[in-house]
């Protein structure tokens, strides 16, 4: 019963086997008190004496002229063993019985006077009923786990930002040219100059955006990489893809004109179909089986060897012939 166990800070069963251990405890004890004591007594008093008169038998003497009993030690202990196993069934049998009383009728509480009974450390405590929605250990665990992935995978998107940041401003480097030297009293700009390279390899590529014959072109130069992207505004660029983007959506209408126009022809025009072209490699392949071996069986009849895949003309040679011209 869990209430009586929560009552008792131990369960009801406990105080059962207590008890029962405490008498087999006492038994074991009485036990070696009654073999101690037939062990310290005379084996004539315990009548070893007459037992030995009556078989006919003369007992046997010590040193000293006393009888001595030798069966004695070993009867006392075998008598004892077989008191202490009655008395282990008897307890055990008895306190069985003991047990399931004791469990059923004292140590129970009716299953419906469970919800009545409040423990001394219930008193004034209010139970909340149970909700649905109160987080258990379990889930908040489990959120704890989340939030832990969530702030990893968070971590792990901002340095991807940033390397993606990063590798976008050096490609952009590429293609903008470094920074204006300083001008200076003697330095006038030239309008065909090529952008410089730095060290850092900064506008390698600029002169495919930033040159006069890029321009005249109509390929847009990029912003120059000191610019800042607010600067940089829609404005700035005008797009020659856009240009060519809507000259590609203009084109569109007269494809679609052109490909209803040619469905009829598509519908109408008859293709060889596979199974037409296989029938007439079939054909194929047996007509040239049938000229080879019409071929091969008028050559035999002409006594041209064909074996081998090879064609010799005249007669065919004898093992005996051969053997005989090898002996020549």
């Amino acid at each position: 019963n869990l209430l009586l166990t929560e009552h008792f800070k131990f369960t009801p069963l406990t105080l059962i086997d207590d008890i029962i251990n405490a008498v087999n405890e006492r038994a074991y004890h009485a036990t070696d008190a009654i073999e101690s004591s037939l062990l310290a007594a005379d084996p004539m008093q315990l009548g070893f004496e007459s037992r030995a008169k009556e078989e006919g038998r003369v007992p046997e003497t010590d040193d000293e002229g006393k009888q001595v009993f030798p069966e004695a030690k070993l009867e006392i202990d075998e008598g004892v063993h077989q008191l202490e196993t009655l008395l282990e069934n008897t307890i055990d049998k008895n306190f069985d019985r003991f047990e399931i009383y004791t469990l059923r009728n004292v140590l129970t509480v009716p299953e419906d006077l469970v919800p009545w009974v409040r423990l001394g450390h219930y008193e004034n405590l209010t139970i909340p009923a149970p909700n649905a929605t109160t987080p258990t250990p379990e889930s908040l665990q489990q959120l704890r786990r989340k939030l832990q992935e969530t702030q990893k995978l968070h971590a792990a998107l901002l340095a991807e930002k940033t390397r993606n940041e990063t590798t976008l401003a050096r490609l952009r480097s590429f293609l903008s040219p470094p920074p204006p030297p300083p001008k200076t009293e003697h330095s006038s700009p030239s309008q065909n100059e090529i952008p410089v390279i730095n060290s850092n390899g900064d506008g390698a590529f600029a002169f495919l955006t930033h040159t006069p014959a890029a321009q005249s072109l109509g390929i847009q130069p990029l912003p120059h990489a000191s610019v800042s992207r607010a600067a940089s505004g829609p404005e700035s660029t005008s797009g020659p893809i856009t240009t060519h983007t809507t000259f590609t959506l203009a084109q569109l209408p007269a494809l679609r004109a052109q490909l209803e126009g040619l469905k009829p022809y598509l519908a109408t025009a008859s293709l060889p179909s596979g199974r037409e072209t296989t029938e007439a490699a079939e054909a194929a392949r047996e007509r040239k089986e049938y000229v080879e071996s019409q071929t091969r069986r008028v050559l035999e009849r002409r006594g041209v060897d064909v074996r081998n895949g090879g064609a010799v003309e005249g007669r065919r040679v004898a093992g005996d012939e051969v053997r005989a011209l090898e002996g020549l």
